[in-house]
């Protein structure tokens, strides 16, 4: 394979010339600088305030270990010359193909949590402890979209990760919200970023569940929200977990009973990252469905599969 960094470096450069500004006036401070827009340079690089997330995709390629050491080298100084940030706020990981929670695994570096803001809401990050950062930066369009819409509402954010779009749905004016996990770890994350922003945790509970067991007993307690977001991981095998979550096979059962939770008048917004994923036709055949995928992708990223997203309604009386 013929590795050509001249590409790859006036492609950053291109991109961030561009982005940097468009950012700036967004008031955005994680973004996506890089999407593996030259086909030899297979990376996703991210902007988070002063540092940078630099993840190299398996391609499968073989490289000899010395020869991989100085291609990455040489990617790295490409970045700082053109970001002018320096070589020690690079974060660098390898992404495998992952299965399951391995997407949340601690990679056995501690690195250190700070904060960025995002449409003037702040977010805890940290670029080294986990595979993933604590702030999901494709769902950026989405989270806006539900800060929008959700004064005066009711607001449910299920596979909640680290809260992010409860925090837009509180600073957007929900009357109440709920925002549900297993995780202790992402949950306590959850409470940072609500302490940053300054939300009242009585009004925007906080409540550690196994979703499905979570949707059985909401569903006996007849509770009732105007909004829900869910994006479930698209495989999880959590021991916590009372059985596997594959969301191909149980999306159906997962949507069915969020939508009993989901007012007349209410919007489900519901969506994962599995590329293989197909929504059973009986969710088109039962509610208003609404594919809003390519607006939801945010114009930072090239990678226009990065997720699907739907909007589910009730049917109209």
């Amino acid at each position: 394979m013929d590795y050509d960094i001249t590409a790859f470096a006036n492609r950053l450069g291109k991109n961030i010339q561009h982005l940097r500004k468009w950012a700036k006036r967004q008031g955005l401070e994680a973004w996506r600088m890089y999407d593996r827009d030259v086909p030899q340079y297979p990376f996703a690089i991210d902007i988070y305030g002063e540092h940078i997330h630099l993840q190299e995709y398996d391609t499968g390629w073989l490289m000899h270990k010395k020869e991989h050491a100085s291609w990455l080298a040489e990617v790295m100084e490409a970045i700082v010359f053109v970001s002018g940030l320096p070589m020690e706020n690079i974060h660098v990981k390898r992404r495998a193909r992952q299965k399951g929670k391995d997407q949340y695994e601690k990679t056995g570096k501690n690195g250190d949590d700070f904060v960025v803001y995002e449409y003037g809401r702040a977010f805890w990050v940290n670029l080294d402890k986990y595979l993933d950062t604590g702030l999901f930066l494709d769902h950026r369009p989405t989270r806006l979209k539900i800060s929008e819409i959700v004064s005066g509402k009711r607001f449910l954010n299920l596979f909640a990760y680290t809260g992010s779009f409860s925090v837009y749905a509180a600073s957007g004016g929900a009357v109440y919200s709920e925002t549900v996990d297993l995780s202790n770890t992402y949950l306590d994350w959850a409470r940072r970023n609500f302490a940053l922003n300054q939300i009242d945790i009585d009004t925007h509970q906080i409540i550690r569940a196994d979703v499905f067991q979570y949707l059985q007993s909401a569903v006996a307690e007849k509770k009732s929200f105007d909004l829900i977001v869910m994006d479930p991981p698209s495989f999880s095998n959590s021991k916590k977990m009372q059985d596997i979550l594959d969301i191909q096979r149980d999306h159906i059962k997962l949507i069915n009973a969020a939508m009993r939770l989901l007012s007349r008048e209410g919007i489900l917004f519901f969506s994962n990252n599995l590329r293989s994923f197909v929504l059973d036709c009986s969710i088109e055949q039962n509610y208003q469905v609404r594919d809003i995928s390519k607006r939801s992708i945010p114009e930072d990223f090239r990678n226009a599969k990065i997720h699907q997203c739907w909007e589910i309604r009730h049917m109209s009386a």
